[in-house]
C-alpha cells in the first residue's frame, strides 16, 4: 500500500496544482529518504525549478521539470503526498516540504518512513531497477489480451504470485490481486499454465476491472493511506474478499478465508475459488 490505483489518484488530484508551479525551496528532515543525488544536492537542483508535468508509472510518481531531470517518489508502504495551504498543521510524520511559488506546498509524510525520492536526468531513470524492468500495467495499450495469455501459459508459479510480479505486470499488489482472483474464480494457488482461455479471459477482465474501481473509488483506505487532498479513499467498502476474513462472501455466503500464498497474506472464497 498504496498500490497503483491510490498513486494514479493521486496523480490525478496534484496535476492541475503543481503543473506550472515552481519549486522556490526544500525543507528536508530526514535526508535518508533520498537515494538520489545527496539532501544538499537534492535540495539544490530543485529550487526555483518549474514542475512542466506530472506522470506515473506502476506506483511511481515522476515530476517531470524544466531541465530534463525528473522528481521521482515511490511512496511504498506508508507513504503520503498530499498538497497543502498556507496556514495547514504539519504531522509528525512530515519529512519534506516542497515550497512553491504561489505559497502553497507539496507534503511528504511517511510513518514507517520505507519510502524513496530520487532526481536524476530523463535519461537516467534506467538507473532505477523497478522502474526499468517494469511490466505492461492494466488498462494501457501494452497490457493486452495476448500478452496476458502469453505470458500466462508460459510459467508454472502460482497465478498470485504471477500477477505480482512487477516485470510482469506494473503496478498490481495485494489487495487488487486478491480482489481480481475473486472476481475471476480462480484460487489464487493454481498454476498459472493451467488456466484455460476462458479463464484467463475472465481474470484479464476481472484485473483491468478491479483497478479501474479502485480509481473511480479514489483508492483503498484502511489506515495510511491518503489522496493528494489528504483525505481517505473509499474503495475499502466495495471490496469482496480482502480484509474481509471469516465474513460471508457476498457471491454465495460460504465464509471468506485467508492463507499465505506467495508469502503473502491471501484472502479468497473456498467455494467460489476451488
Amino acid at each position: 500500500m498504496p498500490e497503483m490505483p491510490e498513486v494514479e489518484t493521486i496523480r490525478r488530484n496534484l496535476t492541475d496544482k503543481v503543473e506550472e508551479r515552481t519549486i522556490t525551496r526544500v525543507d528536508i528532515n530526514l535526508a535518508r529518504l533520498i537515494k538520489w543525488p545527496t539532501a544538499a544536492e537534492f535540495q539544490a537542483m530543485l529550487t526555483d525549478r518549474k514542475i512542466a508535468k506530472l506522470g506515473r508509472r506502476g506506483k511511481y510518481l515522476l515530476f517531470y521539470l524544466d531541465n530534463q531531470y525528473v522528481l521521482i517518489v515511490h511512496l511504498r508502504m506508508t507513504g503520503r503526498l498530499y498538497y497543502v495551504t498556507p496556514g495547514t498543521a504539519y504531522d509528525k510524520f512530515t519529512h519534506i516540504v516542497f515550497r512553491l511559488d504561489n505559497g502553497d506546498a507539496l507534503l511528504y509524510a511517511d510513518t514507517r518512513t520505507l519510502g524513496t525520492l530520487y532526481l536524476m536526468p530523463q535519461s537516467e531513470l534506467w538507473r532505477i531497477a523497478g522502474l526499468a524492468s517494469m511490466g505492461p500495467e492494466p488498462l494501457s495499450e501494452e497490457f493486452t489480451l495476448e500478452y496476458f495469455g502469453d505470458m500466462l501459459g508460459k510459467r508454472q508459479a502460482t497465478i498470485k504470485s504471477i500477477l505480482l510480479n512487477q516485470k510482469l505486470i506494473g503496478g498490481l499488489g495485494n489487495i487488487y490481486v486478491d480482489e481480481a482472483l475473486a472476481i475471476a474464480g480462480i484460487d489464487p494457488e493454481r498454476r498459472a499454465s493451467t488456466l484455460n482461455a476462458t479463464e484467463v479471459k475472465y481474470l484479464y477482465q476481472a484485473v483491468n476491472q478491479v483497478i479501474a474501481d479502485g480509481i473511480a473509488h479514489g483508492g483503498t483506505t484502511f489506515r495510511d493511506y491518503r489522496d493528494g487532498r489528504g483525505q481517505s479513499g473509499s474503495h475499502q467498502h466495495h471490496l469482496q474478499v480482502y480484509g474481509r476474513t471469516n465474513q460471508p462472501c457476498q457471491r454465495c455466503g460460504a465464509i471468506i478465508a485467508r492463507k499465505e500464498v506467495a508469502g503473502r497474506g491471501t484472502h479468497y472464497c473456498p467455494n467460489c475459488q476451488k
